[in-house]
């Protein structure tokens, strides 16, 4: 078939051809789009690894990324273990897992409730599954959990006072791992166990705040002079830059967890073999994203929509997205070695920030979230203890009517 058509343009032009000029015009233009196409949606994860058996935790899992990271590893046999704050209850989840399930054929898919936006939350989870004996098993914690406010949106707190960004992207992830680092370290010695963090290339403009404990907190310097209590009012952050300060001060304290995983001894003398690697997806088309794009107004969505081609070119899909942290979690080589890589487009880069790997910087940081985290969990308690106390004052009392066979109070019975 192409040698006729070639014969016919050789000896009779382009104009022998049906549409033939018309094809000139539009193959050219077609390739140009496919070739910027295959350049934006950036580097595809070659690597394979056994990952039947592998018990891997993932934040974020149910959309972008995240959801797209959970797919691929589950329909290579890992079991998956979603860390969300929905009821596990709630019919849309209990479809999602259905749907995953069935797309993946992998039953090994269950979900824990974790609130990452309430530090006690993350408390109740973690201990609990630290405190299991013997030790449950643990190959890979996945942090793909990220929260970033529109340009122009206000800010919003968690349920500690902790601005949004600052205290999911951040010390949501520092206090889950701490408390889950015993869990980390108990594993076997032949096993390979990672830790990834999701991170962004925003991180280049982040400053880290103050180290006090109440701007590491993301909360302002001003104290109550009524009772002495720290105010729980946001740091006036810009959206971007409280996003791009959560981001470098992640990647800080990622560098700084791989050296407190590796400084530990085991009891058995092996060496350590659980390492952190750090993934920079790239930008891509998520719902955190879009709400980004839109300024998270009405008409921000009406333009998103009419410059869809565009954003569909120069952004990554999720699976796009996704294929470097499958190659962090899957390629052989990242089970050697001393940990603490930084990976992007599926391959490994420097740091551009010279603070991330600045030991005294990471001392101090992990200090004062350490604190703070100390400070809050320890108003939480007394706002719990007072507001349990509030209920059982409420509770209407029992009434009572003369004396019983004992002498005490003979009570009444309702109806």
């Amino acid at each position: 078939m192409p040698l006729p058509i070639l014969a016919e343009v050789i000896y009779g032009g382009v104009s022998a051809i049906p549409f033939g000029w018309q094809a000139v015009k539009i193959i050219p233009g077609l390739a140009v789009l496919y070739l910027l196409k295959w350049f934006f949606a950036g580097a595809t994860n070659a690597s394979e690894r056994t990952m039947h058996s592998k018990v891997v935790l993932i934040t974020g899992g149910t959309s972008g990324i995240g959801a797209e990271v959970a797919k691929g590893l589950a329909a290579r046999g890992s079991q998956i273990v979603f860390l969300t704050q929905q009821p596990l209850s709630d019919p849309f989840f209990v479809d999602y897992i259905e749907d995953l399930r069935s797309q993946t054929n992998n039953d090994l898919i269950t979900a824990e409730h974790v609130d990452l936006m309430d530090l006690h939350s993350i408390r109740k989870f973690a201990t609990k599954w630290v405190d299991n004996a013997p030790p449950r098993r643990l190959d890979m914690i996945i942090l793909c959990a990220n929260i970033r406010t529109p340009p122009g949106g206000k800010a919003t707190v968690t349920e500690d006072g902790l601005e949004s960004t600052w205290g999911l992207n951040y010390l949501a992830n520092f206090h889950l791992l701490s408390i889950l680092s015993p869990a980390l370290r108990a594993q076997p010695p032949d096993r390979d166990v990672r830790v990834i963090f999701g991170t962004c290339s925003s991180y280049m403009g982040g400053k880290l705040p103050e180290f006090d404990a109440d701007t590491a907190g993301g909360r302002s310097k001003s104290k109550s002079k009524k009772d002495g209590k720290v105010s729980t009012e946001p740091i006036a952050f810009t959206p971007s830059t409280v996003y791009a300060t959560s981001k470098l001060a992640l990647m800080t304290f990622a560098v700084a967890f791989q050296k407190h995983l590796s400084t530990y001894v085991r009891p058995d003398k092996a060496p350590m073999n659980a390492r952190v690697l750090i993934v920079d997806p790239g930008w891509t088309r998520t719902p955190g994203m879009r709400r980004y794009l839109t300024f998270g107004s009405l008409w921000g969505l009406v333009i998103y929509l009419f410059t869809w081609p565009l954003w569909w070119l120069v952004l990554k899909s999720a699976d796009s997205g996704a294929q470097t942290f499958l190659y962090a979690a899957m390629e052989e080589r990242f089970g050697r070695g001393e940990g603490g890589v930084f990976l992007k487009e599926c391959r490994e880069i420097n740091f551009m920030r010279p603070e991330i790997e600045d030991e005294d910087l990471q001392k101090k940081l992990w200090g004062v979230s350490e604190s703070t985290v100390q400070a809050l969990e320890k108003e939480g308690a007394l706002k719990r203890a007072k507001d349990k106390k509030t209920e059982s004052d409420g509770k209407p009392q029992a009434k009572t009517t003369g004396t019983d066979g004992n002498g005490g109070p003979k009570q009444r019975k309702g109806r």
